[in-house]
């Protein structure tokens, strides 16, 4: 009631209101979906409205697995429907100038793609199952999850933290810093390999995903190393919830270029960088509906697939792991110094917050071979089944579209 009473005030009429997204997708006046619900619904309701005829604005993530990312995908194609993802950096941020910098090769090789997470996240406590309120239907809020008591930490934000309805800060915030972690990377779609290891740290609450995680992502000449932290903490480099690109010549922080050696800021390299319609990443969506060109998306599906299935990666890799002490010196990330160096941060930032480490244990993932045709994994069944997840009955994503 109130967001309607909110919404008339801009309105010449009271929007009309649905419970059920499929009854807005029968609406022959209506055009275009907008998908801002929690992120187990995401691609499936952008398959159902590329079937309705409708063109898509989906938040991010843009999938809660790869399977129904990439079916979402086939989806877009197979019904010539525009479909942004709300990874609004893509537009008019500066990232697109970074990025073309980095790219022209005048500042050497890009050694190693950062993304980081720094966002304080508190304790959920403890909910006890009780009954959904009347206002809800929670059958529907559930739709392809497995069905499941309602308790007061699923609705409506902290469903974040479970994993049958949420990514975790790394599918969350992180998305935005993966999807510019990756764009940096020529080329980049899915890595050669991925590890990631951490815990839910620093109190004890109902939550499941990591509070701090470490992923590391082979792309050959490039690592793309992300870093998430839920505890409160001191900037890296200038940056909390950011990236920071190591190249030969120096380091990128944000949209400023660092010299090796220097903590002065200089000008990025002037590369020409093709401009594109609209102000910002919903004006851009609409220009291209407008157009009927996909290629005038800044943040174009497919590339949404591909920053959320690192996400979901590296969520494999971690969930598929076993508990290791702190006291052990880990080779799981072979010769790479950088992903060692990141790990060390890691665990001073957690010992400053008074955790003695020598008594704890974290999470150590699998190494995953990723197999770049399918988005799943070599030889790894229980990792495959996370990155295709499950649907319940009426709330099916098909396993393709013809």
């Amino acid at each position: 009631p109130e967001a309607l009473k909110r919404m008339s005030a801009y309105a010449p009429q009271a929007p009309k209101t649905e419970v059920d997204l499929r009854r807005v997708l029968d609406d022959k006046e209506v055009d275009v979906v907008a998908i801002a619900t929690p992120n187990h619904w995401h691609a499936l309701q952008t398959i159902w409205a590329c079937q309705a005829g409708k063109d898509v604005y989906v938040e991010k993530p843009m999938s809660h697995n790869i399977h129904e990312g990439r079916v979402a995908v086939e989806a877009a194609r197979r019904y010539n429907r525009i479909v942004q993802h709300g990874t609004q950096s893509r537009s008019k941020s500066g990232y697109d100038q970074v990025v073309a910098a980095i790219q022209s090769g005048k500042l050497g090789k890009l050694l190693v793609s950062r993304g980081m997470c720094y966002k304080r996240r508190d304790s959920i406590g403890f909910k006890e199952a009780t009954t959904p309120p009347p206002e809800l239907d929670f059958d529907l809020w559930l739709g392809p999850a497995p069905r499941q008591p309602y308790h007061e930490n699923l609705v409506h934000y902290n469903w974040h933290w479970f994993w049958d309805t949420g990514n975790g800060d790394i599918g969350n915030q992180g998305v935005h810093e993966m999807d510019k972690a990756r764009w940096a990377i020529a080329g980049a779609t899915l890595p050669r390999s991925v590890i990631s290891l951490g815990g839910r740290f620093g109190y004890e609450d109902q939550g499941q995903t990591a509070n701090t995680q470490i992923a590391v992502f082979d792309y050959g000449e490039t690592q793309l190393v992300f870093e998430v932290r839920g505890l409160p903490s001191d900037k890296y480099l200038d940056q909390g919830v950011g990236n920071i690109y190591h190249l030969e010549a120096g380091t990128i922080r944000g949209t400023k270029f660092y010299p090796t050696g220097s903590e002065t800021p200089e000008p990025l390299p002037q590369v020409e960088v093709a401009d594109s319609p609209g102000k910002d990443n919903f004006s851009n969506f609409i220009a291209a509906m407008r157009s009927g060109q996909r290629s005038d998306l800044n943040a174009e599906i497919l590339d949404g697939h591909y920053s959320s299935a690192l996400c979901h990666l590296a969520n494999a890799s971690y969930r598929c792991g076993e508990m290791v002490p702190f006291n052990r010196k880990t080779k799981a990330f072979g010769d790479n110094q950088e992903a060692y160096e990141t790990l060390a941060r890691m665990e001073e930032h957690l010992t400053a917050h008074g955790l003695k480490l020598e008594e704890m244990r974290y999470r150590l993932g699998r190494k995953l071979i990723v197999d770049p045709a399918t988005g799943g994994v070599r030889g790894d069944h229980q990792a495959n089944e996370i990155l295709t997840g499950g649907s319940r009955k009426g709330f099916e994503v098909p396993d393709r579209i013809a």
